[in-house]
């Protein structure tokens, strides 16, 4: 079955699952009451206490419905398909994963009707009085007019005053005042298992609220996104995308954005864009119209445990360093190849996808410092950001030759020829021909150029047999490989 993601806003209706139960019920469901396999010997009172459960019932959310409803809208748009690089960007993405063209005549609450005419519903939330609107990018990509429904059955035009493909957010503006407003959280407080509560209009359904926890914070979603997304078990579907994301304190702490799917509907875990970030991008869009965002030039990975211990970290934690772009800000701050990444600016990084949301928040031309782990030592560098572009990548496939056995890896290699190293623009000299065992098990693929084992430089063969006839049986050994125009470590066991 083919996994997707939709564009939605809503949460799971928690109480279902507790409706055969009563109050009693659940208060003794609640008490620490624990059973010993041995009855005999050990009692109730001699186990340890089991955590408390912070709430004995579930949390009515009727006043925070009442509080938050006015300031949730409902977006309806029309235009045509006439896209810009960016849209379709972004529109291919989420083609990828199955959904329906954003606001096309397969959306929820299209009628269809004239070729080549899309239109779509869907949700968002006034930020100001004066009538800015926080809503999803995918909502009115391509839209030639958008229109605005308020709870009280007003109606307005509105003009799209910009939107972002790498955040999925946009800002939308009505010529009104006096309008009620959202109160704005910090989603830096989340805490997994928290209630939260969505408003949106699901199918069209105007000012539908739903309810479930934070499921998890600070995901990656994959491909070039750089939102680490709020992932909860809000039930979404197409139209809620860009309803608020409220806290217990009715403080909107996301936009409502998309779910994860093998069959095209709910099945429990959607993704919330953070409202800090739709906040900075707010910002910049109202000022600019645009958005910018910083950049080092590194490509990083996620240190797992075999990489940990063959860069003698106590544990595997931050962003490992792959690939540095020549002459760019990482290389000049004296960053490399190998070094992990710990901290941005004293925050700690704990995986690959916290730093690229870190890194874009700087902007273009300020410093900041990089705290790194080289040859088993913390030092600290400074790096001045530079914009972010969309990068360009080269590909290459390694051709057939003379093939010679690396055992103790697992690997086929052979020397690339001169022609295959200008057609994949690369300073490595060693492709992998054929992996087995070892090389096999650790993801190694056929057409890998071998640049270094354990940040040793390999530049031929030899080489290469060289360093692994030095590791000891059962080692792992960082392996970095370049792949597609990309270099990625990888840890392999020494057979």
């Amino acid at each position: 079955m083919n996994t997707r993601i939709f564009p939605v806003a809503a949460l799971l209706a928690a109480a279902a699952l507790f409706g055969a139960c009563s109050q009693d019920d659940m208060e003794r469901g609640l008490t620490n009451t624990r059973f010993s396999a041995d009855a005999d010997s050990t009692t109730a009172a001699d186990q340890p206490a089991s955590p408390q459960v912070g709430m004995r019932g579930l949390p009515d959310f009727s006043a925070l419905v009442e509080k938050t409803g006015g300031a949730v809208v409902n977006v309806r748009v029309v235009g045509r398909a006439k896209r810009s690089p960016d849209d379709e960007a972004l529109l291919e993405f989420f083609h990828h994963f199955g959904v329906p063209s954003p606001g096309g005549r397969d959306a929820p609450g299209s009628g269809g009707g004239e070729a080549g005419v899309m239109r779509g519903t869907g949700s968002g939330f006034i930020v100001s009085q004066d009538g800015y609107i926080l809503t999803n990018a995918h909502v009115v990509a391509d839209a030639d007019e958008v229109t605005v429904k308020l709870t009280d059955r007003r109606e307005f035009p509105a003009k799209v005053i910009g939107s972002d493909a790498r955040t999925d957010v946009a800002v939308i503006k009505i010529d009104a005042t006096n309008l009620p407003v959202v109160s704005i959280g910090d989603d830096r407080n989340l805490k997994t298992g928290e209630w939260v509560l969505a408003i949106g209009a699901p199918f069209g359904l105007e000012n539908t609220a739903t309810a479930g926890i934070i499921s998890g914070t600070s995901r990656s979603i994959g491909g070039d996104s750089i939102v680490p997304f709020i992932q909860t078990d809000v039930a979404v579907n197409p139209g809620n995308s860009g309803g608020p994301l409220f806290n217990l304190e009715g403080e909107v702490v996301g936009i409502n954005s998309m779910i994860f799917s093998e069959s095209g509907g709910y099945m429990g875990i959607s993704f919330a864009i953070p409202i800090d970030v739709a906040m900075d991008v707010r910002e910049q869009l109202v000022k600019t119209g645009h958005v910018t965002r910083g950049r080092i030039g590194v490509i990083v990975q996620d240190v797992d445990a075999g990489l940990a211990s063959s860069f003698q970290l106590d544990r595997p934690r931050g962003a490992l360093v792959s690939g540095v772009e020549d002459d760019g800000p990482a290389d000049k701050a004296g960053v490399k190849t190998g070094d992990v990444i710990l901290e941005v600016g004293g925050q700690p990084i704990e995986q690959s996808t916290d730093l690229p949301s870190l890194i874009a928040h700087i902007k273009p031309g300020d410093d900041t410092t990089l705290t790194v782990w080289r040859n088993g030592k913390q030092r600290e560098l400074t790096v001045r950001a530079e914009k972010l572009d969309d990068p360009e990548q080269a590909s290459a496939e390694a051709k057939p030759a003379n093939r010679e056995v690396e055992g103790r890896l697992g690997l086929v290699v052979r020397p690339l020829t001169d022609e295959e190293k200008l057609n994949a623009d690369t300073d490595g000299n060693v492709v992998v021909a054929e992996v087995q065992g070892s090389a096999a098990r650790a993801g190694l693929q056929p057409g890998d150029i071998i640049l270094a084992v354990n940040n040793r430089a390999v530049k031929s063969v030899q080489d290469l047999r060289t360093l692994a006839g030095k590791l000891r049986t059962g080692q792992t050994a960082a392996l970095l490989v370049e792949r597609q125009g990309n270099q990625v470590f990888v840890p392999v066991r020494a057979g």
